[in-house]
């Protein structure tokens, strides 16, 4: 069972940090600041949505970790 964890482990991981990779981290850990745009905006759909991509990268990412370590530990 503890391959399966590691191998899906990886999985998650790897494909978290693709899309970290291109959406770059969501603009709430960002030193930057978001920029701001005209409410119903194609810039700001598009920023908004680009967040939310970050976001799936980042828990991807993070579920990817864990079932790593978890999967080394058993």
């Amino acid at each position: 069972m503890s391959i399966w964890l590691i191998i899906s482990g990886l999985g998650f991981l790897f494909h978290g940090l693709l899309i970290l990779w291109v959406g770059k981290l969501p603009w709430a850990f960002r030193a930057a600041k978001k920029p701001s745009f005209e409410k119903g905006s194609p810039e700001a759909f598009q920023i908004f949505w680009l967040d939310q991509y970050s976001y799936i990268g980042l828990t991807l990412s993070i579920l990817g970790l864990a079932q790593v370590f978890y999967g080394g530990l058993n």
